[in-house]
């Protein structure tokens, strides 16, 4: 074994050791694995930032701005949720839920779907009142499945799909994954449906200062535009169509409040005041299109390409705003914000918005231009309450992210456009749609994911360029000498799979997938059921909360302990194994 190869070993292994160790965190490791291989010569300097324009950092980076757009959406939400209130029970519900993230997953990034459905998992849980740990870590497992059906469902199917375009010349297409990917995703979700007794039903979260709060009693106003499905309905079917998550504490017609009983009519241009939680009011505005109080006013000069957001503040004793109401105070002409929503403990309000006399100690939605609020809650006297997700008020296109979505996967799976272009054309078009507001985009994608595989690209082509994969995957190759041809993709498959909670998912394909290529040529093999085998063992991180970003989502949520993975991951990582290696061989076959 040559010096640079020894070299590249070491380096290898020094970054795994500072991974196991934890110290800095995986985006950092990369950057001092980079410098390392930078400073004994491994890595040229012309060659140390090309890992940052390699397609892979684009495709995932795109994908992680298209799965923020869907999520905003709520569109798949929704569906999950109609779908739900019609299920009680929690096994039914936890089949629900995990087969919605699992399919999600193969749509978008699987990070992306679970973190899209993971508060309908947290109401179910609070209506059949159960600890979200039933579902969430379940709901987590299926997704890393899930993600396993197509290119972009997870990074090791991006990976390993560029290592075999430089091996082959050709990349695995869009739905390559599938046979495989599908085919465990219902052998796992059989399995969480029996196997998630496994898990401690006793834990839970720590409350986070929004919840804390507990603000759930908000009121709003919202008109009845032609054709929703409210118009000629109910009060009381209205209600109970939204599962009496919402009350009509009024009706305004004609610009006159009206007596209303259980049989009153609604009618297209009718003003409903409407109390709920803000989730359950946003839902409800959405689906029945209702156009919400403020929303289509005009915005204050010189701000009109700003960003418009949402924003929860308390009025205190000092402040403007107590005893006036929105409209005698001229909130919007003046100040150039709306009031779009009221709070008001222990009070059930009934009055229109522009009505309603504020008091010091409510709780107000303000809505306005991003860059202006700050400014104008210090004007108004109001405090920020604790940052949490609000989306009553947030402009939304429900159907054009799933629209750019499909189109990007049907030019991609024809192969009129790489996968690399499309994704990025779609997250342009998200963004400069309005589907997605410039900040969220930003915010969705996880930069620290991005920052590591660029610095690892070039640290993980050392393995190739000094021969160090030659040299590892002929070891590899001897030891499996005398295996059958099951054994050695297996062999493969559990590499990676024991590799990855200490490492990173990405990581790990990095370094196993040349290793991985070279071992299938020196036993005579074709390299795909190799490459297949090490992205499924990588992207099947079920034994830590470390080894997958998805499996960390869910940990704070859910009350996990460390230990809690491998009681439910064990089992399911033995049955991919057992599943996924005759899967693998008869999809991809070896001669």
């Amino acid at each position: 074994m040559t010096t640079p190869q020894l070299m590249s070993i070491g380096l290898l292994i020094g970054m795994m050791g500072l991974f196991l160790w934890g110290r800095f965190r995986y985006d950092v490791t990369a950057i001092i694995a980079l410098l390392a291989g930078l400073s004994l010569g491994l890595v040229k300097p012309k060659a140390a930032f090309t890992g940052f324009s390699d397609d892979i950092v684009i495709i995932v980076g795109s994908a992680l701005v298209i799965s923020s757009a869907m999520q905003r959406s709520g569109l798949i939400e929704s569906a999950l949720g109609i779908l739900a209130r019609r299920v009680t029970r929690v096994r039914s519900q936890l089949v629900v839920l995990t087969t919605a993230v699992g399919v999600s997953s193969g749509l978008v990034k699987n990070v992306g779907a679970l973190a899209m459905l993971m508060p309908a998992a947290v109401q179910t849980a609070k209506k059949s009142d159960t600890s979200p740990s039933v579902f969430l870590m379940p709901m987590s497992f299926a997704s890393l499945l899930g993600g396993l059906m197509t290119l972009v469902g997870t990074s090791p199917n991006i990976i390993v799909s560029r290592v075999r375009e430089q091996m082959t010349g050709e990349p695995f297409g869009m739905f390559d994954y599938l046979p495989t990917g599908l085919g465990l995703l219902v052998v796992g979700l059989i399995f969480l449906r029996f196997g998630y007794r496994l898990l401690p039903r006793e834990r839970r979260a720590a409350p986070t200062m929004g919840e804390a709060l507990n603000i759930t009693d908000y009121v709003t106003e919202a008109t009845i535009q032609d054709g929703s499905p409210a118009v000629g309905e109910t009060v009381e079917s209205f209600i109970d169509r939204h599962d009496n998550e919402v009350t009509i504490a009024n009706v305004v017609r004609d610009d006159v409040r009206t007596s209303i009983t259980a049989e009153f009519l609604l009618a297209a241009g009718d003003t409903l005041i409407l109390g709920g939680d803000p989730d359950t009011l946003e839902r409800v505005i959405a689906g029945d299109h209702l156009a919400l109080a403020g929303q289509h006013r005009d915005l204050p000069e010189g701000s009109e390409d700003d960003e418009v957001g949402v924003i929860e503040a308390v009025i205190t004793t000092g402040s403007v705003l107590v005893r006036q109401s929105a409209g005698r105070l001229r909130l919007q002409q003046r100040y150039g914000v709306n009031l779009i929503a009221v709070s008001r403990a222990g009070k059930r309000l009934t009055k229109q918005l522009s009505e309603t006399v504020l008091r010091a100690g409510d709780v107000i939605v303000l809505q306005g231009p991003l860059t202006l609020l700050p400014e104008r809650m210090r004007d108004l006297g109001t405090l920020p309450l604790a940052e949490r997700a609000l989306r009553l008020g947030s402009s939304k296109r429900r159907f054009l992210p799933l629209i750019i979505l499909a189109v990007a996967m049907t030019v991609t799976a024809t192969g009129y456009v790489p996968v690399a272009v499309a994704f990025f054309a779609a997250a342009g078009l998200m963004m400069a749609t309005g589907a997605l507001p410039l900040r969220d985009a930003y915010d969705g994608v996880e930069w620290p994911i991005l920052i590591m595989l660029g610095a690892l690209i070039p640290v993980s082509e050392t393995l190739r360029t000094t021969g160090a994969s030659d040299v590892l995957a002929t070891s590899l190759a001897h030891l499996a000498a005398s295996l059958p041809p099951w054994g050695a993709v297996a062999l493969i498959l559990v590499a990676a799979m024991a590799v990855t909670p200490f490492l990173n998912n990405a990581a790990t394909v990095l370094v196993m997938a040349p290793i991985a290529a070279v071992f299938a040529h020196d036993l005579g093999y074709r390299p795909e059921a190799f490459l297949i085998g090490t992205a499924i063992g990588a992207g099947c991180d079920f034994l830590t909360p470390i080894g997958h970003q998805c499996n960390t989502l869910v940990f704070g949520p859910g009350g996990y302990r460390f230990s809690d993975y491998a009681r439910l991951g064990a089992p399911l990582s033995v049955l991919v194994v057992l599943v996924g290696t005759p899967l693998v061989m008869w999809t991809w076959p070896l001669h």
